[in-house]
């Protein structure tokens, strides 16, 4: 389906272009989001006379992102969640668990303006796109944690997983000196028998 786009769309086009998009996408987001038009004689007449308007909220627009991306820049959103001795999550952070935290934080960050590149199934401070407009884009950090005393370790630079490897370093050496000297009581009995 060919649609003539009223505002930028990330990796489809700027306002005013004619794009090919498959039907469901057009039918579904494009046009009841009124972000794109059919692209027809009559729409394309429509769209001409309503340009400048259109440009002048999309301008107006960008400019209260601006101004929110200044606020948001920087920001440091703090998750607690139950993670195991490893530091895996049960579970993962949504891109609603960051725009809750957020607005504990008192900002607001709409959850649908939240792009999160790959999963966060780890303890740790992840970094998170948010868009606020199609021209403006900001990243802010997530500190996913266990605990509060946990989150501000993290926010130190502390590293934390570092401590369980050093946790399971400890075992293994335990573990091997145990079995060794398993082996020499054994190989001990073994020769006083004979």
């Amino acid at each position: 389906m060919q649609v003539i786009l009223l505002e930028r769309v990330g990796r489809l086009g700027a306002m005013g272009e004619t794009v090919k998009v498959k039907d469901g996408y057009a039918r579904n987001f494009l046009l009841p989001n009124q972000k794109a038009l059919r692209a027809t004689a009559a729409n394309k007449a429509k769209f001409e006379t309503q340009r400048a308007v259109l440009e002048a909220k999309n301008a107006a627009t960008k400019e209260l992102a601006v101004n929110e991306a200044k606020q948001l820049e920087g920001k440091v959103f703090i998750v607690i969640r139950q993670a195991g001795e490893s530091g895996q999550l049960y579970g993962s952070v949504t891109a609603r668990d960051i725009g809750d935290a957020a607005a504990a934080q008192g900002s607001t960050v709409d959850r649908n303006h939240i792009h999160i590149q790959k999963p966060i199934k780890v303890v740790g401070m992840h970094e998170v796109q948010v868009t606020l407009h199609p021209e403006v884009v900001v990243a802010v950090t997530v500190n996913v944690a266990r605990t509060a005393d946990e989150a501000a370790a993290q926010a130190r630079g502390d590293d934390l997983t570092a401590v369980g490897a050093t946790e399971k370093a400890e075992a293994r050496a335990a573990a091997e000196a145990m079995f060794e000297q398993a082996q020499a009581d054994a190989l001990a009995e073994e020769e006083g028998g004979k």
